[in-house]
């Protein structure tokens, strides 16, 4: 049987599936992969794309930085940290909890502002792990914190494991065991602070507040009050305040200066937690 033969169909308007032969006093044609003549190399972007068949993107030069000038660029960057508040100026008080060194914490004052700052912990990224001798009064914020991510832990007294800190992932421990804790089984080390929380001062207490790097401290007696102004070098004015302090108000103090600071809870924090409260 002989072979079917047929005209090939050609289109003579160069729309179609074969390419027209190219304009120009020579007659000659042009490969399929070869670049029209007004589509030269236009630098390092390759070929200019034919209309239709991508945008054409700016006609600018690049944006080039000279090794010289890297030293004329600056980046502001403010305190970073853990807002507890706000300072007698009405600005927002920063406490910078986790860092690269070991850092250890009391905080005398109801459990109530050592779950807000442990709240407003884990909302910077941070995990949390409580030690602690009433876990269910913890359960129901470890539950909320982190929206369903494990982030706080809640461990029984003695029964809390090493946390492994490290830069991307640091660690709070809480320890809430009344006026006299027993000995810390995870001491302060690099991205993991130890926060002591004490409702009253206690027998150990003056020790505590004497090795810790950072002291935060709610309402007091008058009694309480003489034996911390001592402890801290406190101003005897700055002092005379502190049995005076409303629930959420707190003076905290360091080595290097003290500063008042107003806790304002958020909505959530209060419909999670409740009002701010000296005692619980």
């Amino acid at each position: 049987m002989a072979s079917p033969t047929y005209q090939p169909r050609v289109n003579t308007s160069g729309n179609g599936w074969r390419n027209p032969p190219l304009g120009g006093s020579d007659g000659g044609h042009r490969l399929s992969h070869q670049p029209r003549p007004d589509e030269d190399q236009s630098g390092p972007t390759g070929p200019k794309p034919r209309p239709g068949y991508g945008l054409r993107g700016p006609r600018r030069s690049p944006h080039v930085l000279t090794a010289e000038s890297l030293a004329s660029l600056t980046l502001p960057v403010g305190d970073d940290g853990v807002i507890i508040g706000i300072d007698p100026q009405n600005q927002p008080a920063v406490l910078s909890l986790l860092r690269p060194a070991p850092m250890e914490i009391a905080l005398v004052g109801s459990m109530w502002m050592a779950q807000v700052l442990a709240l407003r912990t884990v909302a910077v990224g941070a995990r949390v792990a409580v030690e602690t001798a009433r876990p269910p009064a913890w359960g129901q914020m470890a539950q909320a914190a982190g929206g369903g991510q494990q982030c706080v832990s809640v461990h029984d007294v003695r029964q809390i494991a090493p946390q492994g800190p490290s830069v991307s992932s640091p660690v709070l421990v809480v320890r809430d065991m009344g006026a006299r804790p027993p000995r810390n089984q995870l001491a302060p080390s690099p991205w993991q602070s130890v926060l002591t929380v004490l409702p009253f001062l206690g027998p150990r207490s003056p020790q505590m507040l004497s090795r810790a790097d950072l002291v935060g401290l709610q309402r007091l007696s008058p009694e309480e009050a003489e034996v911390v102004t001592r402890i801290m070098r406190l101003p005897e004015q700055v002092g005379a305040v502190l049995p005076t302090l409303s629930d959420n108000a707190m003076l905290w103090c360091s080595r290097e200066g003290h500063q008042f600071v107003m806790t304002q809870p958020t909505e959530a924090e209060t419909n999670l937690l409740g009002g701010p409260r000296r005692m619980d």
